[in-house]
């Protein structure tokens, strides 16, 4: 029994002289770097960032768009650092709905929001975003745009069917800014005390420039210099690059530009095919790229693409874009009057998605894809005319 109890001893000092000794080196078999969990100061932070995820395909740290069907067809959101543009349809009816869903979305997720603008006060935007909507009464409302008293009962599942592959599973409980993605009421605004809430910033310029601005050859024009040096100093100054270790609280910039490149901007890429400045918005979005690169950030830019005469400069900004969307509006066009098409009010063309952290990039097993606009919900289905 002693020599029982003597081994008992020693085996005892043995394991706590190896517990000692994992605790102070690592071995080659065990794996360097910070926890999974994250309990501790070295585990990871971006992951803990409300309203992000990190993607499960490459690691990348995602937020969403505000629409969870346009997350999806992006690969399961979009990747911070990147640029998302879309180009606007004809009439610039629907592609505001989409910068306002993005600017809902990052405050009804604690995001710090920067607008900027040439052709609306920023304040006058942020008044207009949609309401977030509770999961089990978006659900409501999406039946409710679906079934049609007119319509068969088979054709109502049909439609059920093939109209859910693009809406995510919703679970039924109040908002949550933990949440990744939200639904909203294209019919009512945003509480105003969570726009009172929310940490934004705008930029209007009308307000930040003057008329008597002289624009030297081959350089930025005045408002994209403007519009430059107010983003970089607001992701300097609130430490989006990471320049304050000694913050605890990361947060995301979510960066909102509207009608880039319009005249508007003091841009003539809109009226003529070799402006004075057709460089200039080329330039600009290198920069901006590179600064978001540096930085816990996404951007989101509306574009009148349809009015660029020179098509080598939509090429060279599809180029410097990580993601395009086009919108194209079935308002004027044949299909508008087309009894195919009554069911939407145009076409949405993922023409362009990222390749990050690897050679290949994420493509939609869906190509033909269509969007409506009924009663309260703005939704992206399949569209199996085409």
């Amino acid at each position: 029994m002693a020599a029982v109890a003597t081994c008992g001893s020693v085996a005892a000092s043995t394991g706590s002289a190896v517990a000692t000794a994992s605790k102070s080196n690592v071995t080659s078999f065990q794996r360097r770097g910070p926890r999974a969990s994250g309990t501790n100061d070295s585990g990871p932070r971006l992951v803990s960032i409300a309203g992000t995820r990190p993607s499960v395909r490459n690691g990348q740290l995602l937020v969403s768009t505000g629409l969870p069907a346009l997350d999806q067809l992006l690969g399961g959101g979009l990747a911070v650092g990147t640029v998302l543009l879309i180009e606007e349809d004809k009439y610039n009816i629907y592609s505001p709905l989409l910068f306002k869903y993005f600017l809902a979305e990052g405050t009804v997720s604690g995001h710090t929001l920067l607008v900027a603008s040439a052709k609306e006060d920023p304040a006058n935007i942020l008044q207009e975003l949609p309401a977030p909507l509770l999961d089990d009464k978006c659900k409501k409302e999406f039946d409710e745009d679906v079934y049609d008293h007119k319509t068969p009962e088979s054709n109502i599942k049909m439609r059920i069917a093939w109209r859910y592959q693009l809406l995510p599973k919703m679970e039924i409980g109040p908002v949550s800014s933990s949440r990744f993605g939200h639904y909203y009421d294209a019919s009512k605004r945003m509480p105003q005390e969570l726009i009172e809430a929310s940490n934004w910033h705008g930029f209007f310029l009308p307000e930040k420039i003057s008329s008597t601005v002289k624009v030297e050859p081959c350089s930025l024009t005045p408002g994209y210099t403007k519009l430059l040096q107010f983003i970089q100093n607001i992701i300097y100054e609130e430490g989006f690059d990471g320049s304050n270790p000694q913050k605890k609280q990361r947060n995301i910039l979510r960066i909102g530009i509207q009608n880039l490149g319009s005249p508007l901007w003091g841009d003539d890429i809109c009226c003529a095919e070799n402006g004075g400045n057709s460089h200039s918005l080329t330039k600009f979005l290198y920069v901006l790229r590179g600064l978001l690169r540096t930085s816990l950030s996404a951007c989101i830019i509306t574009m009148p693409t349809h009015l660029i005469q020179n098509k080598a400069i939509i090429a060279r900004v599809t180029t410097l874009s990580d993601i395009v969307v086009g919108l194209e509006s079935f308002i004027g066009s044949e299909r508008e009057t087309n009894p195919l098409y009554k069911d939407y009010h145009g076409l949405i063309h993922i023409r362009q998605i990222p390749r990050l952290n690897n050679l290949i990039c994420d493509e939609s097993d869906v190509k033909d894809l269509a969007f409506k606009l009924k009663r309260k919900l703005f939704t992206i289905e399949v569209d199996f005319i085409s």
